[in-house]
């Protein structure tokens, strides 16, 4: 008897699709159209071909937003991924503490991004706030607004507090799925901790890992909000990544044809550094 297929429930699925051509598609259309196209104003347009995109594949201007880009997400990776990872390992896996950890944990990522911008904006300050007032008062010279160095230091600090929560709770799940057979069998086997860590713990999270890895790089390297509350981009141009840079281009400079072409170079780098990512953390795992 041959099997017969129903379709009907793509049906569900299509007020979806339009609502993704809605908001995405039709909205990169417009972009790749002002890519390609300049103006002098009073909407006249005239064709511009590939000039924006050459001029923004050998700006200095975009290149070194781009290492400051690269830069910051390597760090926030390199802090928050063993920081989840640890902190996850050590939260309760029975009893009070479970629920009280998880809504701790949550907390951070229930504050909108301007909000979290501006409480580190004044708590950093050295006349009013707890962190710089405290950190002079000691006898640290910090000023997030002067020293490039501070500024980092700042954003940093509070990305890692923002968004470490993310990694927890996704690693937390990981762990937490992991059936109690295997826990037993490396106790009869007397295995220690690290052996239990790096054979059973380890490999059930590297599916949980992977997502983590993808959204955080994905967020960090697009971050835009909290370091322009704080910092603005400042102190000079020490903390203008490429998402800053662009919203100038487009607003404040009113460039909507360099703009376009930027902000669709930062999409394809963003994807090609997503996949590269996904590519080398499935084939290990397929490998392992």
């Amino acid at each position: 008897m041959e099997k017969t297929w129903n379709n009907k429930a793509w049906f569900l699925v299509l007020p979806v699709l339009l609502l993704v051509a809605f908001s995405a598609v039709i909205p990169l259309m417009t972009v790749v159209n002002y890519s390609v196209q300049d103006t002098f104003g009073n909407n006249e347009f005239f064709w511009a071909g590939t000039d924006w995109f050459d001029d923004i594949l050998h700006s200095d201007r975009f290149w070194e937003a781009l290492q400051r880009n690269l830069l910051f997400s390597f760090i926030i990776l390199a802090l928050q991924i063993p920081l989840g990872i640890f902190i996850a390992l050590n939260m309760p896996k029975k009893g009070i503490g479970v629920p009280v950890c998880l809504v701790l944990m949550a907390l951070p990522l229930l504050i909108p991004w301007n909000v979290v911008g501006t409480i580190w904006q004044v708590f950093g300050r050295v006349d009013i706030g707890l962190l710089g007032h405290t950190l002079e008062a000691i006898g640290l010279d910090y000023n997030y607004v002067r020293d490039p160095l501070d500024a980092w230091i700042t954003i940093i600090v509070m990305d890692v507090w923002h968004w470490t929560s993310l990694v927890v709770l996704l690693c937390y799940a990981g762990l937490v799925s992991i059936p109690d057979a295997y826990y037993q069998a490396a106790k009869i086997d007397g295995a220690s901790r690290w052996s239990v860590f790096r054979y059973i713990q380890l490999p059930k999270m590297k599916r949980v890992l992977l997502i983590a890895v993808l959204l955080r790089f994905m967020d960090s390297f697009m971050i835009y909000t909290e370091p322009f509350v704080v910092t603005g981009g400042g102190p000079g141009n020490s903390t203008t990544f490429l998402s800053i840079d662009l919203v100038k281009m487009a607003v404040g400079q009113f460039d909507l044809g360099p703009a376009a072409a930027m902000s669709i170079v930062y999409f394809l780098i963003i994807l090609l550094l997503s996949w590269i990512f996904y590519t080398v953390m499935t084939s290990s795992d397929a490998n392992a």
